[in-house]
């Protein structure tokens, strides 16, 4: 039997073997295991551990350590973002700018704010999915207190020019927050130099371990946040709770080793991507629906004729390729992000994601081409 190719690294992605090694070191009886809040010896090394991984992290973004926070993953940390600041905020204003393409745990915040009393406007972005400055200048009214807009998006990889949107953010001294869960890792990010205020972050994405994840809160002293749980003070009070040393030691060192090939790992993927579009233009009927400058990882194609649920249902077993975002899978619903870039009809239903990885090969792409190619084929053939 043939190894089945994994296609999915958007949705997560293995643990490297040197985070796993990392994590071990702070696990069991022998091992660096305290509670980084004990006075002891044990928890001293803990919190030695985790302090160590909060600077080296930030480091990497050009970010202080002390404006970090370590939360179960993005879905947290936008939770933690948008709702924390919009509450913390109120008296100033009620007001929040998203977009329509905004991952499920930034639209559904919101929506659960809506229900609040908050006023939330999104904004449509255009046919290649970006969303432009003059748009989101138009939005901003008085009572405008957070924008909140992804970097890279989860389905199609469009890629957001943040520093452009955070300029008229900052100009306008509103809080500017960004979900980086599928760029972080992925592009350079310089929290120095480009005018972000918060930034969610998730381990499991570059392959570090899952349940893990941060938020920087720029000026964090100074950043008026009110809790989602009440408990130990963990955090700054920000997000209390025993801080899993092993998880967050899994995360620094995903981090680093992310950082340190980010140049190949960018170069590689763009081959790659390069080969694979031009391998599904070659199939009747096919449409690609991620820009040439997305995220070379993430590629949105349609084929005309097919349900995207029946094709990557044939191909669970020799190709692990997405009908849209792991968070919605379980739902029919077709992609609000294409639908939020005007795609409808056959092209919305039948879109897939296929997202490339570290582990990705040459050979894995002219493998997964030719079947994919085929189950197309074989699937038309039915329905006629």
């Amino acid at each position: 039997m043939n190894t089945p190719i994994y296609l999915d690294y958007a949705a997560t992605t293995p643990v490297d073997d040197a985070v796993a090694e990392e994590m071990l070191k702070h696990l069991s009886s022998k091992r660096n295991f305290g509670n980084p809040s004990s006075q002891h010896c044990f928890g001293l090394r803990a919190e030695e551990a985790v302090e160590k991984a909060r600077t080296l992290i930030a480091g990497y973004l050009n970010g202080k350590a002390k404006d970090i926070i370590f939360t179960s993953g993005a879905t947290e940390s936008n939770n933690i973002a948008i709702k924390g600041v919009v509450r913390a905020n109120k008296a100033k204003g009620r007001h929040i700018i998203t977009s329509v393409t905004e991952h499920k745990a930034v639209l559904d915040t919101c929506r659960a704010l809506e229900n609040e009393g908050f006023d939330v406007t999104y904004l449509t972005p255009d046919n290649t999915g970006l969303i432009n400055s003059d748009q989101l200048a138009q939005a901003i009214r008085p009572d405008t207190v957070l924008v909140s807009i992804m970097h890279v998006n989860n389905e199609t990889g469009v890629i957001q020019d943040i520093a452009a949107l955070g300029n008229v953010v900052n100009h306008n001294s509103i809080v500017f927050h960004v979900d980086a869960a599928q760029s972080f890792g992925k592009l350079p990010i310089d929290l120095g130099n480009t005018p972000v205020d918060l930034l969610s972050c998730s381990s499991h994405k570059l392959y570090g371990p899952k349940g893990m994840g941060l938020l920087y809160i720029r000026n964090r002293s100074k950043m008026r946040i009110t809790p989602l749980v009440d408990g130990g003070g963990q955090e700054y009070g920000i997000r209390p709770g025993t801080l899993p040393t092993h998880q967050i030691a899994g995360l620094a060192k995903a981090v680093e080793i992310a950082h340190n090939r980010i140049g190949k790992d960018l170069e590689t993927a763009t081959m790659l991507n390069r080969i694979l579009r031009q391998g599904l233009a070659r199939i009747e009927g096919a449409t690609l629906n991620s820009p040439p400058q997305a995220l070379p990882n993430i590629i949105n194609i349609s084929f005309t004729d097919i349900d995207s649920v029946t094709l990557v249902t044939s191909l669970q077993n020799d190709v692990a390729i997405s009908s849209g975002s792991a968070c919605t899978s379980g739902s029919i619903e077709p992609s609000h992000v294409l639908r939020g870039m005007g795609i409808e009809g056959d092209r919305l239903q039948s879109a897939v994601r296929i997202s490339l990885g570290r582990y990705t090969t040459r050979e894995d792409i002219e493998i997964a081409l030719d079947m994919i190619t085929n189950e197309v084929s074989r699937i038309r053939n039915l329905m006629n």
